[in-house]
């Protein structure tokens, strides 16, 4: 949403207060931000007295797509299995749940750190398979960690964790990252053989790659199959929030204080009104970035890659934070390729990442972009261990 139309807004807040709308305020979170049961798995995560089973408090901190945290563990005394809730879906944005499964993988990046952390030596095994368009069903494994006594080992990777977030505030695009953070940023696909790591800070190239993404959002969102399965992870209410402990809620959308303030007092229909009418605004605020990236596989519908690619999303991420550094991901191009392809269109985004990476051996699978926010980003809300243990 346009700055103009918040701040047109922001005379909103005085008037329901003044009408009795503090009650309103109350009820919507608005004194609440990054409070309430939602939000105490962020608080409670270091928790080394549980054993096996604190490793997955820090599992469930990890990054998914539109927050729907579609993982569910089994612990043993030596080791965790982390299996695919296919319940928790977007739909038709993500029809051959090749997201879902980069999630699982940010997912299992956070249970590696944790478990050297902790004191154990950790071997995962990840099962293979093929992502093809199918129905949801019952849980599927997919990946066994298995557990043996070790050293603790200190990580900056791990000590960010709690700090990691999602930041979707404008970027300074006059404050540069430093060199040396994009050659690190670089290494951190060094032990993953089939994923590949490409970064772009040149104008004309980021350019390119904004309008590429913009464009594509645009496209995508215009069909309702996608708007609907994304629509049904968007947390409005607070009530809501508090309730499911999962989706995109409003404190994450990357507004000022101000306008977070007006988007939870003004009615659902007319924050989706305003939405609908801002011309540019997601070009714009990838305009700001210093910096994208692209996370490629050698086949972005195995299993096994999927995987990976998370680990090393969630990783970099993860580096980031340690460094200052905010991201977000940015990935409507990529999700254009599966919705052409489960649509039985022409494979045109596919066409245009290719030419980005220039490689045809290598195939996008995520794309992100970081720099400097404007503000911290906001914590979202998490379902506690309890509910995601089988």
């Amino acid at each position: 949403m346009e700055r103009r139309a918040f701040l047109k807004g922001a005379g909103i807040v005085t008037v329901l207060v003044a009408g009795g709308g503090v009650w309103r305020a109350w009820d919507q979170g608005v004194f609440s931000v990054g409070q309430g049961p939602a939000y105490e798995p962020w608080k409670d995560w270091r928790s080394a007295s549980d054993g096996p089973l604190g490793l997955v408090r820090a599992a469930i901190l990890a990054a998914s797509p539109h927050n729907t945290q579609p993982w569910l563990f089994k612990v043993a005394s030596s080791s965790i299995e982390l299996y695919a809730d296919t319940s928790r879906n977007t739909g038709a944005l993500d029809p051959f749940l090749r997201e879902q499964h980069l999630g699982l993988g940010c997912a299992l990046e956070n249970l590696m750190l944790a478990a050297g952390a902790n004191g154990y030596q950790a071997a995962p095994t990840l099962m293979p398979g093929k992502r093809t368009r199918t129905s949801p069903g019952p849980p599927q494994l997919v990946a066994r960690v298995e557990l043996t006594e070790g050293t603790p080992q200190q990580s900056e990777l791990y000590d960010a964790i709690p700090r990691r977030h999602t930041n979707r505030n404008p970027y300074d695009p006059n404050k540069p990252l430093p060199g040396d953070f994009v050659e690190k940023m670089r290494a951190v696909t060094s032990d993953e053989p089939d994923v590949k790591m490409l970064l772009f800070t040149d104008e004309k190239e980021r350019k390119k790659i904004a309008e590429i993404i913009s464009q594509a959002n645009d496209v995508l969102y215009a069909d309702p199959a996608v708007a609907q399965g994304s629509e049904e992870w968007i947390r409005l209410r607070w009530k809501s929030v508090q309730k499911y402990r999962d989706g995109l809620t409003v404190d994450a959308f990357g507004l000022s204080s101000g306008q977070a303030t007006v988007a939870k007092m003004v009615p659902a229909s007319m924050l989706q009104r305003q939405f609908a009418s801002a011309k540019n605004l997601y070009l714009n605020l990838l305009l700001t970035a210093p910096l994208f990236g692209l996370i490629a596989v050698r086949d972005r519908y195995d299993q096994e890659q999927c995987l990976r690619a998370g680990r090393i999303w969630q990783r970099a991420h993860l580096f980031a934070t340690a460094h200052g550094v905010a991201g977000r991901p940015a990935n409507e191009a990529v999700e254009m390729v599966d919705h052409e392809r489960s649509t039985g269109q022409e494979a045109h985004h596919a066409a245009l990442l290719a030419e980005l990476i220039g490689d045809t051996a290598w195939e996008p699978t995520f794309m992100f972009y970081m720099g400097y926010a404007v503000r911290p980003g906001l914590a979202s809300p998490r379902r506690p261990v309890e509910m995601v243990v089988r």
